[in-house]
């Protein structure tokens, strides 16, 4: 039996609405957008991957790229990640790639400034000159659950406070070995 170890939740209106900034959409239609997000869900009790669903419309030509906000959040138990790639039939028929290759998303992120806001930057990578055409409410990244571990002379200590990338200002100080 799977261990149940995490839970979804929509980011807030506000949240939401700084996400969609770079779009140019007028305050009642992100408001609708905003009622209209479903939460992940695996779609059959065999699905290791919970699909997450376009908020808004996504038109991609070929080499185009764009930043989708999920508009969800997701709180988990330590020692958990959170791994998204893309929907495996949009890769195989598209190469739809996330520009991050593989999104982490760390247990501790549900806790940063922007509420832990999962955003997925996709491009359509297709050598076939392809367009790809997501509606709103259709699956295109999948979320899976991996449990992790940690070195036996680990000593992180750092608290997150920010969204993507905040982690790397930690690693870029100098560490030094005992």
């Amino acid at each position: 039996m799977a261990k149940r170890i995490a839970r979804f939740y929509k980011v807030s209106l506000k949240q939401f609405a700084e996400g969609c900034g770079d779009l140019g959409l007028e305050e009642k239609e992100v408001e609708r957008i905003y009622r209209e997000i479903a939460l992940p869900r695996r779609a059959t009790s065999g699905s290791a991957g919970y699909d997450f669903f376009a908020p808004i419309p996504v038109t991609l030509k070929p080499g185009q790229t764009a930043k989708i906000p999920t508009g969800i959040r997701v709180e988990m138990e330590e020692d958990w990640v959170l791994k998204c790639y893309p929907r495996s039939g949009l890769g195989f028929r598209y190469r739809l790639q996330l520009n991050n290759t593989v999104g982490i998303i760390d247990s501790d992120y549900f806790y940063s400034d922007n509420e832990g806001h999962i955003f997925a930057k996709i491009t359509n990578d297709t050598n076939e000159e392809k367009c790809l055409e997501l509606k709103a409410g259709d699956g295109f990244m999948q979320g899976v659950f991996v449990e992790y571990g940690i070195t036996v002379d680990d000593r992180a200590d750092g608290v997150r406070n920010g969204g993507f990338g905040s982690t790397s200002k930690e690693s870029e100080k100098t560490f030094t070995e005992t």
